[in-house]
């Protein structure tokens, strides 16, 4: 498991996940349903890309996001709790 706390970060994960899939940046972006241009901006740790397609470019590499430390939805919060209402 890879901890991710930077954009930068994420980037590097996922550069290192398609080179070892031996994915070119073109292959990938086919693969995610994005362009090519969001792969380089992912890969090159952009603050600014949509997460969307970063959960289309991990899912397309067969990975899954894990979060950690974080009460679990099941910890007796209802959705309507998540807006402050």
């Amino acid at each position: 498991m890879t901890t991710i706390r930077s954009p930068q970060q994420l980037g590097a994960a996922l550069r290192a996940a398609r080179k070892q899939l031996r994915l070119t940046q073109p292959q990938l972006a086919l693969a995610a349903g994005v362009g090519v241009r969001f792969i380089v901006d992912l890969e090159a740790g952009k603050p600014t890309v949509r997460l969307v397609n970063i959960l289309r470019v991990i899912d397309a590499l067969g990975g899954e996001i894990l979060l950690s430390g974080l009460p679990s939805a099941a910890e007796g919060h209802s959705k309507d709790d998540d807006h402050g209402a």
